[in-house]
């Protein structure tokens, strides 16, 4: 069986960057007036996370595990003045026809454009029952100085 990994790379693209994070960006920055459940079409479960600051490694396995994990996210932002997303590199590695990864730098921002958040972020993805989920999320703090605006250079980093 051959396997259209462009394909599948445009398709996971769209899902992710089109859908995905313009949904995520409207509701946090409240553009969209949703709950956080909305992540739920987004987010599966179980979902492993992980992240340096704050410090998690935990197993979300149900819904409102989840939710929870966005409403903490949103509430740290909320806080700093969020409005949008810049996203200056991204990656998308596609395994099969129902696994991928995309890896990615957010620089999250103010309304100035000020950036109040820099993380890069390792997103593994599968396609159930012909729907996409995040289903683990590998996250660090990062620094635009050190970065150089690269995944590689955000991952090389020493740790905090």
């Amino acid at each position: 069986m051959s396997l259209d990994r462009a394909a599948i790379e445009e398709e996971v693209r769209h899902w992710f960057f089109d859908i995905y994070f313009n949904h995520w960006v409207d509701v946090g920055a409240g553009r969209r007036d949703e709950g956080p459940e909305f992540v739920l079409q987004y987010w599966g479960t179980p979902m492993f996370v992980t992240n340096d600051d704050p410090a998690i490694a935990m197993w979300t396995t149900e819904g409102q595990q989840i939710v929870d994990f966005l409403v903490m996210q949103q509430e740290i932002l909320m806080a700093a003045g969020y409005d949008h997303t810049e996203v200056p590199d991204k990656k998308i590695f596609v395994y099969n026809a129902n696994g991928a990864a995309i890896e990615v730098i957010w620089s999250r921002q103010a309304a100035d454009n000020t950036e109040i958040q820099r993380l890069v972020v390792h997103f593994e993805v599968a396609r159930m029952d012909g729907v996409w989920k995040v289903v683990g999320i590998q996250s660090r703090m990062t620094d635009k100085a050190l970065d150089r605006n690269t995944i590689d250079g955000a991952w090389s980093q020493e740790a905090a």
